[in-house]
């Protein structure tokens, strides 16, 4: 019994939120993004995906700020492996009103520095200081659940063979979006 009111009090805050409501102060915004996604049926069967996922709050309204993690890895028949990660913060900015063309769509500025390094198990390798940045579009399937495409540059600089290592990658991401205390209680008050 007590599940059904729970599902029945998500449901309410889901519908009750407009458009706009996700990207505000309080909110929690939970996912991640995937890049790189490849596996080669041919020779040399190349597999390779990295993962990122991502918690951040908004800390007023279209700003967030939180952390990731990420893990990747590429590797062929008969050859080395790949394997990247990272770990830091992230800052991330929406902007404007909702798009004419596209509603219930955002454009966004996404920031990340931290810790990472890319390893080659055959070659060299970096590890150091990582930072990203780069633009971003999201759309809002429902209230609270988001797609997005992500464009970011990410730079690492740092120790090892290589000094230094840049890349220009896009990427797809899931974002949830979860109401804070004082955005539930304004839904609940909208409500009676």
């Amino acid at each position: 019994m007590k599940k059904q009111y729970i599902l029945l009090a998500v449901a309410i805050i889901a519908t009750g939120f407009t458009s706009n409501a996700q990207i505000q102060k309080g909110n929690i915004m939970i996912g991640g993004n995937l890049a790189n996604i490849n596996v080669g049926l041919n020779d040399p069967n190349i597999l390779s995906a990295d993962i990122t996922p991502k918690a951040a709050w908004f800390i007023k309204d279209n700003l967030a700020l939180g952390g990731y993690v990420n893990f990747g890895i590429e590797t062929a028949k008969n050859s080395g492996t790949t394997t990247n990660y990272g770990i830091g913060a992230l800052g991330r900015y929406y902007m404007g009103k909702e798009v004419e063309v596209i509603k219930h769509s955002r454009f966004f500025g996404e920031l990340t520095a931290g810790f990472g390094g890319v390893n080659v198990s055959d070659a060299g390798n970096t590890n150091g200081l990582n930072i990203g940045v780069g633009p971003g579009f999201a759309y809002f399937i429902t209230p609270n659940i988001g797609l997005e495409v992500l464009v970011k540059y990410n730079s690492l600089v740092g120790l090892g063979s290589t000094p230094y290592q840049g890349n220009l990658n896009a990427s797809f991401g899931f974002q949830i979006y979860l109401p804070g205390k004082s955005a539930a209680k304004k839904v609940q008050d909208d409500r009676k």
